[in-house]
């Protein structure tokens, strides 16, 4: 009895592994299913993109030309103005009675002007008689040219008075967003070519400007392929809140030096900007172009980072998973151009990569599709 159990035992033990196997292969989950399609090959344009800041086209800090005492303020803060609106007035009251007295100094002049010219005039008809000498005559005629004299700086002095009294109202010299009062009304300002009072500062905003820094490696691309500093190349520019590129500009600067230690050169460009909607100081994106071609295109959605590298997950010829490092491009009527890294005959999985289950090395279930373009923008 002892060895049947011993020979019945041993029968069953030979006979597990095969049991198990069996069990593992009916309890083995099936492959997961996945969407997978081959890229969309198509010719797109080609766009480089490069972050920058707006800067304002002009700007100015408004000071008054004379001192004294603030009498009015005339905007209100962040006012949009045009060139020559009344921003300040100054105390008038002093600058009238220079005006007048310049006024008065120029009439006295004339007065004294005519009566040396009648006495030349009398000096004259006298010579026929010979009852005064030619240095009487010469003596008066000096006499009236000072007096000439006296009247034209007496006319520069009210010129100068006039000025003045128009410089106590500070104008808008530009067209633009003024920015707050930096001095409120009753105080004592300095006015003057040095130590003036600011007052404020107007900035352009239509047109506006757009700087960014392009790269060495860029710069000399552009160079063969085109000319940068040819007036009127097109580029186009959204802010961080928009998704279309609906604002056109034009390339207007690029600097004469790259920058030692960036590597970059300088590049501006120029947008119009009537509804001031685009502010100096604010970060947007910029798109120029850089030529057509052919691309493979994926959704943006199916690529995976992974630390600093892009991956697009495959299905190789044995259904498993395959991750393939690919070098990204812009985006193309709602699709991401792939640059580097596919082929126009992979099976790129668009559906299911957020399935735990599918990752590199497993075997799917693929189930064919096909990638669209959305319309173009």
């Amino acid at each position: 009895m002892i060895r049947r159990s011993s020979r019945a035992i041993v029968a069953l033990a030979a006979l597990l592994p095969a049991l198990s196997a069996e069990a593992l292969a009916q309890g083995a989950p099936p492959a997961p299913p996945v969407t997978v399609a081959t890229p969309l090959a198509k010719r797109v344009t080609n766009w480089d993109e490069f972050t920058g800041r707006f800067e304002a086209s002009e700007q100015v800090e408004v000071r008054a030309r004379v001192s004294g005492f603030l009498d009015s303020v005339h905007f209100r803060d962040g006012d949009l103005v045009k060139a020559g609106d009344l921003l300040f007035t100054i105390d008038q009251r002093p600058y009238k009675l220079a005006v007048d007295a310049a006024r008065a100094e120029v009439a006295r002049a004339k007065a004294q002007v005519d009566l040396n010219q009648n006495e030349v005039e009398r000096a004259e008809a006298l010579t026929q008689n010979r009852t005064i000498t030619a240095r009487d005559i010469d003596q008066r005629r000096a006499n009236l040219n000072g007096a000439i004299a006296s009247q034209q700086a007496a006319e520069a002095n009210l010129k100068t008075a006039e000025l003045n009294l128009e410089w106590t109202q500070v104008r808008a010299p530009l067209a633009g967003r003024v920015s707050n009062k930096r001095v409120d009304q009753g105080n004592l300002i300095a006015g003057g070519q040095s130590g003036a009072t600011l007052l404020t500062t107007i900035v352009a905003v239509d047109p506006i400007k757009f700087v960014f820094d392009a790269s060495e490696a860029d710069y000399l691309r552009y160079a063969k392929s085109q000319d940068l500093r040819k007036p009127g190349t097109p580029v186009r520019v959204r802010l961080s809140s928009e998704t279309k590129w609906d604002r056109e500009g034009k390339i207007d600067f690029v600097d004469n030096a790259l920058n030692a230690r960036s590597a970059t050169i300088r590049t501006r460009a120029v947008f119009p900007n009537p509804d001031g909607q685009l502010t100096p100081g604010t970060f947007g994106r910029l798109r120029l172009f850089a030529g057509e071609g052919d691309a493979l295109l994926v959704p943006d959605a199916v690529i995976v980072s992974d630390q600093a590298n892009k991956i697009v997950f495959t299905v190789g010829a044995d259904n498993k998973v395959v991750p393939k490092p690919v070098q990204l491009g812009a985006i193309s009527d709602g699709l991401r151009v792939i640059t580097k890294g596919l082929a126009a005959s992979d099976k790129v999985i668009v559906n299911g990569i957020a399935n735990p289950m599918v990752r590199p090395g497993v075997a799917v279930t693929p189930q064919p599709t096909e990638i669209k373009a959305a319309a173009a923008n």
